[in-house]
């Protein structure tokens, strides 16, 4: 086994928008990085978003071979391991060749008419009032959707695999999966953290079947090792051990080194969330299940903000083609010249008050939401409407980290941030600010990367345990102190006027869907 300081672990993420293949050493540095960007997705009917599965494929080998003419020795990879974006689901036939494209998590579409959950797990339901839910996870199921609608793919269909399973089988030639990877409309046990029982109501809402399922192991695990096709797309040699590791989500809450429940890692990404990781199961909204962790027998409770972060992208397409232009011209990112753009707007952007419900929910906002924007004057622009999407989404993690701390008992008291709004001094004040504690971005930016590597480090045997791999990998970046003028402003925002929107509005956004149609 080669020294500590000669490790070289190869961790690829494969996200919304691009796919990344980067090298790490022992001490949580990256040693090179690639990266393909990837369209997200194309739609052949409006609220569809699918994707060809191989370009997926096809992105990780250009990022790897990217890697190799950077001078990186793929001789000194002595493991790999793999996080992707989470519900994206590839339809296989008995050979693992794609079906049809792939039905991206973005994707809106709804099968209606579908008998509902039956017998005593029904009446259970009913009694719980939790029959809507079970409903929307009815209608939003991919497997559900492709036998009512596409029977013939339906009957070909040897293996139904969310995108890390198809990842997976495209590197080892098996099909298995990491259980720290099944979130989605999949018959999985949240609580026991593998495939439902027998008697289980998810075999009853969905079309799918044991035998589509992929063979599943826990984080840091050996899945298998790389096959001798996989490896000569890749440029590495075959037989390289490939390490279990967990969805994107997951390895950034343990790549920025987040493992007790006192800790809360905000993802600043295109869906914004609030994780806390704990290794007893609770439900923070009824019914809503805690994800798998990073690490084997643990939970992450999370609360999303749908379209979180994609408001800025919004906001950029819609908005801002001056910046845009001005950002190609310099050769610097849009969101930096947003950044300058509103310095000189105050907290509380004089009034402007953003609800960022642009996508609904399903329990919490319920399914009738709608985005608000209140508090409009003539001395608004775009900057305090930018400023407002960041206070916005920053009010809905923190009552989200209210909700968790009520419902675990345990005082969040340490805050990090991971994701691509992290890198905004801007956005990380405001939430130091905002949560009136100090805000903490990781070491490095690639924190699901970087989560993935550490499954593999402990995995292969470089570390006895997590923690003593977390002790060694990660650690304090830039920390963001609150200013206490703006906490005060913030707070009195927060609990008079922002709690106070979504129950004085939701009546009226029920009439909306009455009278529109929309949402569905």
């Amino acid at each position: 086994m080669p020294e500590h300081g000669d490790v070289r672990l190869l961790a690829i993420d494969v996200g919304t928008q691009s796919a990344r293949a980067i090298v790490f050493d022992l001490e949580g540095n990256i040693q090179a990085k690639a990266q393909v960007p990837i369209e997200p997705y194309f739609s052949e009917q409006p609220n569809w978003a699918e994707q060809d599965p191989d370009l997926y494929w096809r992105s990780v080998c250009e990022a790897c071979q990217a890697l190799w003419e950077q001078g990186q020795d793929p001789g000194h990879i002595t493991g790999l391991s793999l996080t992707t974006q989470r519900s994206t689901t590839v339809n296989v036939d008995v050979n693992g060749k794609p079906l049809r494209p792939a039905i991206v998590w973005m994707d809106q579409r709804r099968t209606e008419g579908l008998p509902p959950v039956g017998g005593l797990w029904g009446l259970a339901f009913k009694l719980a009032g939790v029959s809507d839910t079970v409903a929307d996870f009815q209608s939003k199921a991919q497997a559900n959707w492709i036998s009512k609608h596409q029977p013939d793919i339906w009957a070909r269909t040897h293996k139904q695999l969310l995108l890390s399973g198809y990842l997976s089988f495209k590197l080892t030639g098996e099909f298995v999966d990491s259980s720290g990877c099944q979130v989605g409309y999949v018959p999985f046990d949240f609580k026991k953290l593998e495939w439902a029982g027998k008697k289980d109501w998810k075999w009853q809402a969905v079309s799918i079947r044991s035998e589509h399922l992929p063979t599943l192991k826990h984080p840091g695990e050996q899945l298998g090792v790389l096959s001798e096709a996989a490896a000569v797309e890749l440029g590495l040699s075959a037989g390289l051990p490939i390490i279990a590791a967990a969805a994107d989500k997951a390895c950034e809450v343990l790549g920025a080194g987040c493992l007790e429940p006192h800790q809360a890692c905000l993802s600043f990404g295109t869906t914004a969330t609030l994780n806390t990781t704990r290794g007893k199961y609770l439900e923070v909204i009824p019914y809503i299940p805690p994800y798998p962790a990073a690490l084997p027998d643990a939970y992450n409770n999370e609360i999303q903000i749908y379209r979180g972060f994609w408001m800025v992208s919004w906001f950029k397409d819609e908005f801002a083609h001056r910046e845009k232009k001005m950002a190609e011209q310099k050769g610097v990112s849009t969101e930096e010249l947003f950044d300058d753009m509103i310095r000189n707007v105050p907290p509380g952007s004089m009034g402007l008050m953003l609800q960022p419900y642009w996508s609904p929910g399903v329990r919490e906002p319920g399914p009738e939401a709608k985005g608000a924007v209140i508090g409009f004057g003539d001395v608004h622009g775009r900057a305090h409407f930018y400023r407002s999407i960041l206070e916005g989404l920053i009010y809905a993690l923190r009552e989200a980290r209210e909700k968790t701390e009520k419902k675990g008992k345990v005082v969040i008291t340490d805050l990090r941030i991971a994701g691509g709004g992290s890198q905004s001094d801007i956005a990380m004040q405001i939430s130091a600010d905002i949560f009136g504690m100090p805000a903490m971005r990781p070491h490095i930016y690639e924190t699901s990367a970087l989560g993935a590597a550490i499954s593999a480090a402990v995995g292969l045997g470089y570390y006895a345990d997590y923690s003593q791999a977390l002790s060694a990998m990660t650690r304090p970046g830039d920390t963001f102190q609150p200013d206490p003028d703006a906490t005060r402003l913030y707070n009195d925002l927060y609990t008079r006027v922002y709690k106070k929107m979504y129950p004085q509005l939701k009546d009226l956004y029920k009439e909306i869907r009455e009278i529109t149609g929309y949402p569905p």
